[in-house]
């Protein structure tokens, strides 16, 4: 490959570079922000009739016409070995590729925008916000489901979570199923730590152990959960004492529900449940109501920046939630909390995906591509090899010419 050529190639790819630029410059300018955040919205998927389309198959076109024409241009006269062929038909295939992945640039700049006007920290504090309030945020009719709301699904405070045990209470003899019942039982549940090699032969340090605690082996065994060895221990869940959530005056319906509205990325969910459990417990006891409405206010901001319809009024929210933390009997159906919930959770959905799960090449025109692409560089070196099949015929004649 001489000189001339080399130079070609490289002015070649120059401009590309300028033109991948202005695409993602394009796509960094074109992100009209958060309110416009659907849950079809992708990366871009090339659909054939937009502007950057449109512009797309305009430039690749305009493009590779004159990069085909300076490159017969700039061939040297004699032919290329083998070795050469090959290398020009590699960089054909790179030419092809970079010349149709202006979109991908698009994408690329798109994404830039959007992590600039929403980073992942303020991602993850608004997701924060919504796990913590997100048991008072459920349509009215949502509370009375005890998938959602009972008494497992309290984490904190202590002697919480608990485990339940169902028992059934016959009324005949012969256990006529017709007359029982089912009784439910919360036991709280406690943590005994030893090491592997006491647990297994239980030795008098593992007995003295149990023995402060009130329990002997065979209690132990009875009232076991799970085991998990951690290093050269075991950790043994067991129940403990006997607790009655119905009863608890510091417990209601707000705190029965351990489930997150989005989990935040790299933090055990368990830990995340945890830290809400305690933080929701101290916004509805410990803190003044003023921390509440604080929270209130602020999801009212987030709905604003995310474009969810809502209708809430912080106050009248704020006096809801006390009203039905203190009458836990009354249903709830007068909670004023309307907002475009399946909107809202969408929202997220299509942002969790933006940030984690980037597509900049959609499904829906995969095949298309690579078979464009794989076209393109056909054709070009088709055309190279022709090209310079007849450079090397014209040599051929014009050295008969001069013997």
């Amino acid at each position: 490959m001489d000189r001339k050529l080399k130079l070609f190639l490289i002015k070649s790819f120059a401009v590309l570079a300028v033109i991948h630029l202005a695409y993602f410059i394009y796509g960094y300018v074109k992100f009209k922000g958060l309110q416009e955040i659907y849950d079809n919205t992708e990366f871009y998927r090339f659909k054939f009739y937009d502007d950057v389309s449109i512009s797309h198959v305009f430039v690749t076109g305009l493009f590779l016409f004159f990069f085909v024409i300076f490159l017969f241009i700039n061939h040297p006269k004699k032919s290329n070995s083998i070795s050469q062929k090959l290398r020009m038909g590699g960089i054909l295939l790179l030419v092809s590729f970079l010349s149709l992945t202006f979109f991908i640039s698009y994408s690329f700049g798109f994404n830039a925008k959007l992590r600039t006007v929403l980073p992942e920290k303020d991602l993850n504090k608004d997701k924060t916000l919504l796990n913590v309030l997100q048991p008072f945020l459920y349509n009215y009719t949502s509370y009375s489901s005890e998938n959602l709301f009972n008494p497992k699904n309290i984490l904190y405070p202590k002697p919480y979570p608990v485990v339940e045990l169902r028992d059934t209470v016959y009324y005949e003899p012969g256990n006529n199923k017709d007359y029982s019942s089912t009784e439910l039982r919360y036991y709280s549940i406690d943590t005994l730590r030893m090491l592997s090699s006491d647990d297994k032969k239980l030795s008098d340090r593992s007995k003295v152990v149990l023995g402060i605690l009130g329990l002997n082996a065979e209690e132990l065994g009875r009232r076991f959960i799970s085991k998990k060895e951690i290093g050269d221990s075991t950790e043994i869940l067991f129940q403990g004492i006997e607790v009655y959530p119905e009863y608890d005056d510091k417990m209601c319906v707000f705190l029965e529900n351990k489930y997150l509205f989005f989990p935040l990325h790299s933090i055990p969910e368990q830990k995340q449940q945890y830290q809400n459990a305690v933080k929701r417990y101290n916004l509805l006891y410990n803190y003044s109501q003023d921390s509440l409405l604080v929270s209130f206010q602020k999801l009212d901001v987030l709905f604003k920046k995310y474009g969810v319809e809502a209708e809430i009024v912080p106050k009248d929210l704020t006096k809801d939630v006390f009203y039905y933390r203190d009458h836990r009997q009354e249903p709830l159906n007068a909670i004023r909390n309307t907002y475009e919930r399946k909107g809202l959770r969408d929202k997220f959905a299509t942002l969790d995906r933006l940030f984690y799960k980037p597509n900049y090449l959609h499904p829906s025109i995969r095949e298309i591509f690579f078979s464009a692409v794989i076209g393109v560089w056909f054709i070009l070196l088709v055309m190279y090899l022709i090209w310079n099949f007849t450079r090397k015929n014209l040599s051929s004649d014009s050295i008969k010419e001069n013997s």
